[in-house]
């Protein structure tokens, strides 16, 4: 058999273990194990043993579990609710202030956890209900949420970034920096948007009534002080690292210590709060190392094998398409998959395939990954079974139905793939600003 047909075989394998409803590292780790013995003998065991140890050495790994403990602690002490308060009071003025509001909520609440889940939790459970309460909308805030929340995994601390640098290899600080232009210009692309719509049509997003938009100055300013904290964790995590003057771990450890001196001072640390974010920080951490234990596996059974060149080959000689062409139809695969896996999923089961088979046609690893967690956020929010759209739903009260819920994110992603359009036209607003501090 030859080695292109073990790779087929391989990948055919993994996808049938996964629709079975295999958790995704025993499907992924399990085929790389059987096939490493197979191909290499009793031997290949090194192979994934190798990884293993691999993986235990990687010391940037140790911010994983610090920004997932951070994200929880500022949640769980609902400092997330003063975050839209701040913004209720300071937008409601403004027509369709409130989804805005919602939109800036989601940024911070980005920096503060890295998942996008997190982001749509809090939105549906703070924001939804307030929105609807107010006469907005249902199917413009629905998809205002959605759209929201798919800043999760590209603003820093990205929790999938890292992942990403991982199996990439390439240095987390970089791809972090590299999300912050793209994640805030696709922000301020949803605001934009929102903004004018309003404008068009006020009946979408009515201002406040004037009764609730008389607060005192001074309840204002303490407002502003107490939705203002997440920036300041963020900026005291933040600005060392990008200054130099501590490293990526460093940088975590203050951020995490940050937050939990923030919670403590405002009275909100019991032994609950405590006791339900180490728990998930180490549930959320646990299955991160598995998947990327599991990948780093199976990409170096897969690259073992030459399948990367080959299908290099295949691409660019054989069937004679150039490396943009090649590139868009990466893309296209990653909205594929969005209907059906989530976007750690989807890195694992194809970064053994696809990193390798960037940096062969010349694109640079760092724009690549800030395409990827763009594009796994499209499909995310494409029907028919895009993964937020099924999260929505079951958050989402009911009167929201699944129709409205598909109708509201078509907007979103225009405004979503235009963005993406811009950066594989420019690079350099990803790539800008990791040039800039690391060649200081």
């Amino acid at each position: 058999m030859s080695y292109e047909m073990i790779a087929i075989l391989m990948f055919a394998s993994m996808m049938l273990m996964l629709m079975t409803g295999q958790r995704v590292f025993g499907a992924i780790g399990g085929v790389a194990a059987i096939a490493a013995v197979l191909l290499w003998t009793p031997g290949g065991v090194n192979i994934p043993f190798s990884s293993a140890m691999k993986l235990m050495k990687w010391y940037p790994l140790l911010t994983l579990p610090m920004f997932i403990f951070m994200g929880y602690v500022l949640s769980e002490s609902k400092i997330a609710d003063d975050l839209y308060r701040m913004f209720h009071v300071w937008m409601g003025p403004v027509s369709g202030g409130l989804a805005i509001g919602t939109i800036g909520l989601m940024v911070l609440v980005s920096a503060m956890n890295g998942l996008s889940v997190a982001g749509m939790a809090i939105g549906a459970t703070i924001a939804l209900p307030e929105l609807l309460r107010r006469g907005y909308d249902k199917r413009m805030v629905t998809g205002v949420i959605q759209a929201g929340s798919s800043l999760g995994i590209l603003v820093p601390p990205s929790v999938v970034l890292v992942l990403y640098a991982m199996i990439a290899r390439q240095p987390v600080g970089q791809l972090w920096l590299a999300g912050v232009v793209p994640g805030l210009m696709m922000a301020a692309a949803f605001i934009l948007y929102i903004y004018l719509r309003c404008k068009a049509n006020p009946a979408l997003g009515p201002v406040l009534p004037p009764e609730e938009r008389t607060v005192p100055m001074a309840e204002k300013l303490r407002l502003l002080r107490a939705g203002l904290l997440p920036i300041v964790i963020f900026m005291a995590m933040m600005v060392p690292f990008v200054n130099g003057w501590t490293s990526l771990v460093e940088s975590s450890a203050i951020g995490a210590l940050t937050a939990f001196v923030a919670a403590v001072v405002k009275g909100r640390m019991n032994r609950e709060v405590f006791e339900t974010s180490v728990r998930q920080t180490l549930a959320i951490s646990c299955m991160f190392m598995w998947i990327i234990l599991a990948a780093l596996g199976f990409g170096a059974v897969f690259d073992g094998l030459g399948a990367v060149k080959a299908i290099d080959q295949l691409f660019t000689e054989q069937l004679g398409l150039n490396p943009w062409m090649v590139l868009i139809l990466m893309q296209l695969s990653f909205l594929l998959m969005g209907t059906f896996l989530d976007d750690t999923a989807m890195l694992v089961i194809v970064a053994p395939l696809y990193v390798p088979l960037v940096a062969a046609l010349g694109f640079d690893l760092i724009w690549y990954g800030v395409l990827y967690t763009i594009t796994t956020q499209i499909a995310y929010m494409t029907p028919p079974f895009g993964y937020n759209l099924f999260l929505m739903r079951a958050m989402a009260p009911p009167e929201i139905t699944l129709k409205d819920i598909y109708g509201s994110i078509l907007p979103f992603v225009i405004v979503m793939i235009g963005c993406l359009a811009l950066i594989m036209t420019f690079p350099q607003i990803a790539l800008w600003l990791p040039e800039y501090v690391y060649g200081k």
